[in-house]
């Protein structure tokens, strides 16, 4: 699928890393180092805008690597990019590490992944169809 894309960055586009790869990285598109000290969040901007289909999103997700090294993630994982979207595609980052990390211009610091979905269309009924599960929520389950 072609997607337009703008890049007001001088980073590379986004790519794929490996040949099965879903995401793509997303770099910080910065003048300087930016600190994100332990519990603290920050809007990263990318410098890139795009236009996607209708019936699909572009899904923001955390980098495996900063979440579990430096404890760094996407804060409203996954952040979604409607298709009407225009706007620069910003990164929400938050610090649940306990020490401060710093961003640099170019860092890779969340994957993108391209998303179909669906359109809902409410049908009011009096009725669910039964299951045997039923109204069994959290934990209903078990655990094995």
């Amino acid at each position: 699928m072609q997607i337009k894309i703008i890049n007001r960055s001088n980073n590379e586009l986004p790519a794929y890393e490996t040949a099965f790869a879903a995401g793509m990285d997303l770099r910080a598109n910065l003048n300087s180092t930016l600190v994100i000290k332990p519990r603290e969040r920050a809007l990263i901007e990318t410098g890139l805008y795009m236009e996607i289909e209708p019936g699909y999103e572009v899904q923001i997700r955390p980098r495996s690597g900063l979440a579990f090294k430096q404890g760094i993630t996407v804060l409203n994982a996954p952040g979604t990019v409607d298709a009407d979207y225009r706007g620069e595609i910003k990164v929400l980052l938050i610090n649940h590490g306990h020490e401060n990390v710093e961003i640099n211009h170019g860092d890779r610091i969340a994957q993108m992944v391209l998303a179909k979905h669906e359109r809902i269309e409410w049908v009011n009924v009096e009725k669910l169809t039964e299951t045997t599960r039923g109204a069994g929520g959290y934990g209903s389950t078990g655990k094995q």
